[in-house]
């Protein structure tokens, strides 16, 4: 299980994402849980980097993701990853193309 914080307060860390990790034996779900901000991208892609090639993100827990965020759940969906439970904003910032850079 991988975690990512945020700022300290009051010497707490705040966690904004925890990714936690179940196989099969053949498939590997990356659940994500939380805020997924572009901050937390190199150790998101690194963790896929780690379980590919047959992976899902479970996106059930997730609460908010940005731009850049949406860009890399736009490449994995093209490189054959599922997006497992996905939020319908997110679902449809992704076919609108939100993330898409200017």
């Amino acid at each position: 299980m991988a975690v990512c914080s945020a700022a300290q307060s009051q010497g707490i860390p705040q966690v904004t994402l925890k990714i936690e990790t179940a196989s099969d034996g053949q498939t590997a779900t990356l659940r994500l849980r939380g805020s997924i901000e572009s901050e937390y991208l190199d150790e998101l892609q690194a963790q896929v980097r780690k379980h590919r090639p047959r992976l899902v993100l479970d996106l059930d827990e997730v609460t908010l993701v940005d731009a850049a965020v949406v860009r890399f759940l736009v490449a994995c969906e093209a490189g054959g990853i599922e997006l497992l439970n996905c939020a319908p904003y997110i679902r449809e910032w992704i076919s609108q193309g939100h993330g898409r850079r200017k």
